[in-house]
Parts: structure tokens; sequence; C-alpha cells
């Protein structure tokens, strides 16, 4: 298995192919062109139709904003990438004083992007985190050691992780999140949509991505009522194309919500609710 995963290689070139825009780029992340290697852009050449181009660069932006959204309105100076793959933001955004941010992925690609970040001289601009460990096992004691506590408010970030999980484990990650969620907690994650899972127009790419051992198992098309069952109640709900997340920049029509079937794509930002009577604390 590469260090890397083929989908942080694919997400770091779709990054930089959109900081490389010129004129009207949506972010700038210098160091994506480097962390793309050593396959992202034939990755993102092979799957890049259907949309998966532009979606990557319009989730960007929206989570960039909206982690400095919440930064800013919200007493929260405790952030946590879940899967972090070859992320930035420690090093791009504006983060505000007292901010941790803490970086969670599988030990080979921690190492690997600490050498290509290290050969290029990037420096996080906040105080960043390292947290090894699988997060199919049991991993909220290394988040613990490394410094994170429970008991104060987190923005949960997580990113183009969802849709690689069962419906039982993406559900289950939501839950553990919450479990160690003080009150003012946030999530910021991305779904698709149950219908494009079972769309004709995604057949062909979907295919491939199986074949290649990362197939998408999972999507809802009612990321308000998943997102409830584990506690978060979603404060933010947008699809590519909508005002606020790259309208103009999506090439296809943003269809109405009560039309039944429609292939989507789910930005959302959500709230911890609080804990329900019995709940155990996760991994």
């Amino acid at each position: 298995m590469e260090a890397v995963s083929y989908t942080a290689q694919w997400t770091a070139a779709a990054r930089a192919v959109e900081s490389e825009r010129p004129g009207d780029a949506m972010f700038t992340d210098p160091f994506a062109r480097e962390l793309a290697a050593p396959r992202g852009f034939e990755l993102l050449e092979k799957y890049g139709g259907g949309g998966l181009l532009p979606f990557i660069a319009i989730r960007t932006k929206y989570l960039d904003d909206g982690v400095e959204s919440v930064l800013r309105e919200a007493d929260v100076r405790q952030v946590v990438l879940v899967a972090a793959g070859m992320d930035t933001r420690a090093f791009r955004l504006h983060w505000p004083a007292g901010t941790t941010v803490y970086e969670v992925d599988h030990a080979a690609l921690i190492e690997e992007k600490r050498r290509r970040l290290a050969a290029l001289g990037a420096e996080p601009v906040v105080e960043r985190r390292e947290v090894a460990a699988d997060l199919a096992g049991t991993w909220l004691p290394a988040l613990r050691r490394a410094g994170f506590d429970p008991r104060r408010p987190t923005l949960w970030v997580t990113e183009g992780l969802m849709l690689f999980l069962t419906e039982e484990q993406a559900a289950g990650l939501l839950a553990t999140l919450g479990s160690v969620s003080a009150p003012g907690s946030r999530l910021a994650v991305d779904f698709v949509s149950e219908a494009l899972l079972r769309s004709p127009f995604s057949r062909p790419f979907l295919k491939g991505l199986e074949e290649d051992g990362t197939p998408w198992r999972f999507g809802t098309d009612d990321p308000e009522g998943f997102c409830a069952a584990a506690g978060w109640k979603v404060r933010d709900l947008k699809e590519p194309g909508e005002p606020g997340a790259g309208a103009g920049r999506w090439p296809y029509e943003v269809q109405p919500r009560d039309r039944g079937g429609a292939p989507r794509s789910w930005l959302v930002l959500a709230e911890y609710a609080g804990r329900r009577p019995g709940h155990r604390e996760g991994r």
C-alpha cells in the first residue's frame, strides 16, 4: 500500500489545479502540487469526469470558509482534521490566537507529508499537532495523548471520508465524535446522496473507483436526519452551485430539493446537540 492514499493524491492535485487557475481561483494552496505526488494528476485525469475537479475545489472553499466562520463566531479553539490526508489548512488559513489543530491520519501518510512539507520549507501558522492513528481502530486515546481536551468545544473537519465508509461506519464515526464533544462543538462534513450512488450517470466513475480498490459505499438522501441521529443539528446545508458553495463554478444545474432521485453532493456545517440518554463513548 502506498503511504499516500489515492484520495489524498487526487485531492491535492485538484487543489493545485484550482490554485493555479488564472484570475478567479477560489483559494490558493501553494503546497498542493508537491503533495499530489506520485500519481495525483494521473488519477485526477482518470477520475476527473462527472464534476470531481470542480467539486473538490468548491468543497475546499466551503470548508475553508466554514472553519474560519466557526472560529470567528464561536468559542472554539480546538480543531481536529479527521483523516487529514494532504490538507494544508494549518499552513494557509487565518487562525485566531490560541487555536490548536490536530491532524489525524495513519502514520505512514503523516511521515511522508512531514517530509514533503519540510522539503518545501513550509511552516504552520497555527499550533499544529500530528496524530498517527488508525481510524478503523481505537484512535481517541492517541488524540488525547496529543493534548486534545474533550471538555473544550471542538470543530471536527471530516472531509472526503464519509463516502468511503459503510452506513454503519459513517453513523458510528459521527457518534464517536459526539461522544467527546463539549457543548458548542461543531462539525464540517460532506456527503453524497444515495441517489448519486445509484445513478447511471455515475456508474462509469464509480466502477473505476471500485476496480482500484477505493469504492464509494455510502450516501444519504437525508443529511439532516442522518446527522441528527448521531446528535448533530445541521446549521448550514449547501449543494455545489448554490450561493456560498461555488455559484457560477458548478457545471450542472442545481435541482430543487423536492425533486426525488437527483444525484447530489452535500456540504454541511452542524452543531452538537448533546448526548442522548444511554449513549456510550465511541472509539
